[in-house]
Order: C-alpha cells, then structure tokens, then sequence
C-alpha cells in the first residue's frame, strides 16, 4: 500500500484469504483439516457472523451457518483445490489499512474443496449446537454415537445401524458427501461418547482426537492477497502476492512458524532499539515491517508477487 501511494497510486479493493491446514498428503479425513491450534474456535468460526465490502456494497452474512452457505470456489493456486468463506468483519480493515475509499474488501479463510459441505451435514444433524443437551450431561448415563444422533433426529435409539444411516442421509439433503463424512468420522459407530455438556463441545473433543495431527505429520499456511490498483495515468492492474509455508515433519509447525517468527522478530528489534516507538504498535511502519519481511525470508517464510494488467 506505501508503494502504490508513493507513487501517486490508489487502491481500488482488496482481497485476502488465508488458511491454516493440513499438507496435502495428510488431508486424509472428510473435513480434510486437522487442528493446529485450538479446536473449539475452529469449529466455532464456522458458525460467525461476516461482513466484507463488494462492489461498494456492505454485504452481511448470518451467524449460525450462514457462512457454510457464502463459500466460494477459490480459481488460484489451483492444484490445492481450494474453498473459501468471509472471516468475521473485514470492514475494519478500511480504516486499519487506510483504504477507505476501495470498492471492495474482503478477508476470507481457505479450506480444502468439501470443508464446509462436511461442516453444514454437521449442522443440519445439531452436532453444532452449544446448547446443553439433556443426553449429554457428564453423570447421565452412557450413550453412544449412533444412539445420540437418533435422539437428535426425534428417533427411537434402538434402530438398525443401515436405516440410522439412511435417516441421516435424509437429514443432510440426502448428500452423499456429508453422509459419508458423518460415517467416516465415527459417528454412526457404537462408541461410546465422551459427554460434555452440549453438543458442539462433545463434538469438539470427539473430532480433536479424531482430527489430531500424527508424528511425522505437517500442516501448510496459504495466504493470498489479489490487491486492486489504479494508476495516476488510469492504467488499472491487480497485484496477487502469494505465501505458502510448510511445517517441518517432527519439527515446527507452518502455523507456529508464521504466528511465532513475526512475533519472536519485534521482540529482538524492540531489544535490540531498532524499534523506537512505544505503547501498543501494529507493523505498519516502513521501519518495522521492512527489516522484519528480509528477516522472515531468511526463517524461509517468502511471498510471491505478480501482476495482471487490467484492461480499460
């Protein structure tokens, strides 16, 4: 943004998407995630509320899976088939990057292509409530899985396994990618479940057993940004700038790399005076972000760069 207003620039949107997900090879359950930081917040930002700038237009998505419904098939980096949804408030970001006047701002989280197909069949089932559920309180008596999702649908609990399954896939739209998702992960199993008190938290600690990264394992941070410009000669231009970082097997995790490298960075510039500025700061000085993105290269975090010319 520095680079395009020195140089008499403005920008026309802003685009950004990120993800924290497992590496390809290790996709391998039907959410195709896995957790690389706290489970419950990740489920939970499926089921938030978003609002992001289109067009010059406030578009607001509802809470309570409005978000599964908003997903949009993500056309670059295309050998990671990619999906993407809003990610809370992007209107913020306006202001924090001083770009009031664009057209269009958006912030937006990456998911593996079936994510949030998977997620809604968990939703449409209730396994996303956060209300108490009678059936689950911790000193009731044992339940299993198979048993819990009948008395969600209203039926008896001792039917057979084969028509609980079909009951479920009438319950998911007769889907047969999130029926399969819902079997896969377990929950038409026998099992015994771990109650814990409503249905999302049961669920969650359920999935962080199921969806846990195993030794050897790594995981993958993508971000995007497709940033808009127009020139002061009216020549228009998308600039898209790409990172993508692994984690290493048996070794720091991409997620702990691109949170713990900026912020273990700042520390030793503060140490070290070359950050003379006080109280609470965001990196949006030159003399900050700068020296910090050479020193991120070097750790092996890089961006990629490249421009599409607009035409009039």
């Amino acid at each position: 943004f520095d680079e395009v207003r020195s140089k008499g620039g403005k920008i026309l949107s802003f685009v950004s998407y990120c993800g924290g997900l497992p590496a390809p090879e290790n996709a391998d359950n039907p959410l195709r995630y896995k957790f690389s930081w706290n489970p419950r917040s990740s489920i939970i930002n499926t089921m938030g509320w978003a609002k992001y700038l289109l067009n010059n237009k406030e578009i607001e998505v509802p809470a309570g899976g409005g978000l599964l419904d908003s997903v949009q098939e993500i056309d670059f980096l295309p050998g990671f088939n990619l999906e993407g949804y809003p990610n809370r408030d992007s209107l913020v970001y306006k202001n924090t990057y001083g770009i009031n006047n664009a057209h269009t701002v958006l912030r937006g989280t990456l998911r593996y292509k079936g994510f949030t197909s998977a997620m809604k069949g968990l939703l449409e089932l209730g396994l996303l409530s956060d209300e108490p559920h009678p059936s689950l309180h911790p000193k009731g008596p044992e339940i299993t899985w198979r048993q819990f999702l009948c008395i969600l649908m209203g039926q008896q609990d001792d039917i057979l396994a084969s028509n609980v399954k079909n009951l479920v896939h009438e319950k998911v739209g007769k889907c047969d990618h999130r029926t399969k998702a819902i079997e896969d992960l377990g929950l038409l199993e026998d099992m015994p479940v771990e109650k814990k008190n409503t249905p999302l938290d049961t669920l969650t600690f359920h999935l962080s057993n199921k969806l846990a990264y195993e030794h050897g394992e790594r995981d993958i941070v993508i971000m995007r940004h497709d940033v808009g410009i127009q020139w002061h000669n009216d020549k228009k231009e998308v600039r898209h700038i790409d990172m993508v970082t692994y984690g290493d097997p048996n070794g720091y995790s991409a997620m702990a790399k691109t949170v713990g490298y900026p912020a273990a960075i700042a520390a030793k510039m503060i140490l070290q005076g070359e950050i003379q500025a006080k109280g609470m700061l965001l990196p949006f000085a030159p003399e900050i972000y700068a020296p910090m993105l050479q020193r991120l290269k070097n750790e092996g975090i890089r961006y990629f760069e490249r421009t599409t010319k607009v035409s009039p």
